[in-house]
């Protein structure tokens, strides 16, 4: 076992970090990046300094172990990426507020409206077609509305 790793180099790591890069694509989690990153690391330094294979060891350990926070801090960084867009995935919250007419009366509490190319079903007073209505309530695909 010794042996083996006494002939660690540049090379192995190199291509060590590249699999792991490689098995991150086929296994996607992020955690093999990382991993990956940390031997590339290894194999870049194993080239200008040339280190014994017990030092290669421990590079590796604490860049794979200094990547857990690295990683934590981008990831944290990034997560309020999405708030450009706050109704991504919420389109009937970003209803709430306008006005449509609409198609179907509101008969018995219910009716519908078309909005774009979509029927949505909407609950509130009773209204004949055609009357325009405020959007002020979204849960799901229903729509409680007012009139306007």
């Amino acid at each position: 076992m010794a042996e083996m790793f006494s002939t660690l180099g540049t090379w192995n790591w190199l291509i060590f970090g590249l699999l792991l890069m490689g098995l991150e694509l086929l296994a996607p989690g992020v955690f093999l990046f990382w991993l990956g990153l940390a031997a590339l690391l290894v194999g870049l330094l194993s080239f200008a300094i040339s280190p014994s294979w017990q030092l290669q060891l421990l590079m590796f350990a604490v860049f794979a172990v200094a990547a857990v926070p690295l990683w934590r801090h981008f990831a944290r960084r990034n997560a309020g990426v999405s708030k450009s867009n706050p109704f991504l995935n919420k389109r009937s919250d970003a209803l709430v507020g306008r006005v449509f007419t609409l198609e179907k009366p509101i008969v018995d509490g219910a009716g519908t409206v078309r909005i774009d190319d979509t029927i949505w079903r909407v609950a509130g007073p009773d209204a004949p077609a055609g009357s325009r209505v405020r959007i002020v309530r979204a849960d799901g695909a229903s729509l409680t509305v007012a009139a306007a």
